[in-house]
């Protein structure tokens, strides 16, 4: 269960990177960099608000990834140290 977990906050997060760097960053739509044509495809406004929301909703949803994650290992993930019982020397 963490492995998938981590293989999903992983891939959002790439996913976000992309997304913030598609961002033109004066706010003026898609970075003709990574391909104007895409503009034309949304339109001006559109593409924009594309992306502005999919930066939110990916973000969102790494968020809530990183807390679940966080849950399942302390409700019964790996072990921790304090768990490990102490060899006496003998």
């Amino acid at each position: 269960m963490l492995s998938t977990l981590a293989v999903l906050i992983a891939l959002v997060s790439v996913l976000l990177m992309a997304a913030i760097l598609v961002q033109n960053p004066k706010g003026g739509g898609i970075d003709p960099t990574f391909g104007g044509q895409a503009q034309q495809l949304f339109g001006a406004a559109r593409s924009t608000d594309f992306i502005e929301r999919a930066t939110w909703v990916l973000a969102g949803i790494l968020l809530v990834l990183c807390v679940v994650s966080v849950m399942v290992v302390g409700s019964g993930g790996p072990a921790t140290g304090a768990e490990i019982p102490l060899q006496s020397g003998g």
